[in-house]
């Protein structure tokens, strides 16, 4: 408890100096402000790690190496309205709690805890703006942490549904938050534009440190690599930032020229993104330097899928075409080629990498061949990043085109894939 007490303490004593380089920088911004209630109100220490959070963990690499998923596969349920908007960027994606539940958030402005069976068992009304929330949660402490486009994070207990605090942080939150040792790590948007890292109390989402240098709107989800010692973030600036983890002091950029849009992985030392400047990047996490970089011909998006055990990553483009890279070189081991734009992440399993296109497809190929073992297809756009689990695969597809046009379409869904008999 000693050294969770003096890690805290030395991060409200870095928000004061931070806070002063991003005054200087041109930003002055109103301080955040925070209701309701502290978690542990008994006084028991925040757990060190999180139970789930996007991607796998905080370094964001998209794979699960224990997972199957079946052959054939069939639907078993769908959740409706769960999206109901069109905006482009990748929608929110379902997370797996540890007793088998899921949580789903959507643009529709709810978040849901729903059993393998598809019973939802509460509903969090979390904002009423507009494209409501694109993060997924991060899971600790009985709690789930999420990030709206209100640009408030909050905390909700994970039992009833009910919101235990909101921390007012910026005009918009569209990326995934990242819990660690009783702090949230989220970047936020201002209406500038610009944006801000935060680093919130996860107890009582009091702010312990930001910084706001990182500038255009920061819609890219932040990685954190303790082994590496740094945090991570993209933003629409085309700049990746980097500080020290955990004293969090900012350390350098790496500039891509354009909008870094997507989540950003890190393993083996190095930190990998695509820019909307057409190429994905490793590079250095230590100095900033780049390792490789890779012309894809087009816009890239999506977080990439980092597999060690391969020597693989896995990553789309708007192209609607899937990569396999080579870790140490960048280059492509094999491509697949969908009929839309890929701007979710990638989910890697023992044997396949299942991913969602805007040709409302959701495909599984073989990812040592890049050969496809099926496709099954959904009401509207699948930018979510898919969940795999006890043998079956969750998704969520946006709104139909109909129903965004005029309501008499299909609702963005929630769905349910397992083996077909």
């Amino acid at each position: 408890m000693e050294d969770r007490v003096s890690r805290r303490s030395f991060l409200r004593t870095a928000a004061a100096v931070t806070v002063g380089a991003g005054a200087a920088a041109g930003c002055s911004l109103p301080r955040p402000s925070v209701t309701g209630d502290r978690i542990d109100s008994d006084g028991i220490p925040p757990s060190e790690t999180a139970t789930t959070q996007f991607r796998g963990g905080l370094r964001r690499q998209g794979v699960s190496p224990e997972a199957t998923v079946p052959t054939e596969v069939e639907t078993a349920w769908t959740v409706p309205d769960v999206n109901t908007g069109d905006h482009t960027a990748a929608k929110a994606s379902p997370l797996a709690l540890p007793a088998g539940d899921l949580l789903i958030p959507g643009d529709a402005g709810g978040l849901r805890r729903v059993t393998p069976g598809g019973e939802v068992v509460w509903t969090a009304d979390i904002t009423d703006v507009s494209r409501g929330m694109h993060g997924t949660p991060a899971v600790a402490n009985g709690t789930a942490y999420i990030g709206a486009y209100d640009g408030a994070l909050s905390a909700v207990d994970l039992e009833t549904g009910d919101r235990r605090w909101r921390a007012a942080l910026g005009d918009a939150i569209g990326s995934s938050p990242g819990y660690h040792d009783g702090t949230v790590y989220i970047a936020v948007e201002y209406n500038d534009p610009s944006g801000a890292m935060f680093a919130v109390d996860a107890v009582d989402g009091s702010v312990e440190w930001d910084d706001q240098r990182v500038t255009d709107h920061p819609h890219s989800t932040c990685a954190i690599d303790r082994e590496a010692g740094r945090l991570v973030v993209g933003s629409n600036d085309g700049d990746l930032y980097a500080w020290s983890y955990p004293d969090l002091e900012f350390l350098w950029t790496f500039s891509t020229g354009e909008p870094i849009k997507g989540p950003v992985a890190t393993a083996d030392g190095s930190a990998f993104f695509g820019s909307w400047n057409e190429r994905v990047y490793r590079v250095a996490l230590d100095d900033g330097t780049e390792e490789w970089s890779l012309d894809t011909s087009n816009l890239v998006m999506t977080g990439p899928a980092v597999e060690l055990a391969t020597d693989t990553v896995y990553f789309g483009n708007h192209d609607g075409t899937l990569f396999a890279l080579d870790i140490g070189s960048g280059n492509a081991e094999w491509r697949f080629d969908t009929e839309g734009r890929l701007i979710g992440c990638p989910t890697v399993t023992a044997e396949h990498v299942l991913v969602g296109s805007h040709d409302t497809t959701l495909y599984c190929v073989e990812k040592a061949t890049g050969r496809e073992t099926w496709r099954v297809g959904a009401a509207g756009t699948v930018s979510s990043t898919p969940l795999v689990r006890d043998g079956a695969v969750y998704f969520a597809d946006r709104a139909s085109r109909d129903y965004v046009a005029d309501g008499e379409g299909e609702t963005g869904k929630l769905r349910k894939l397992v083996a077909a008999e």
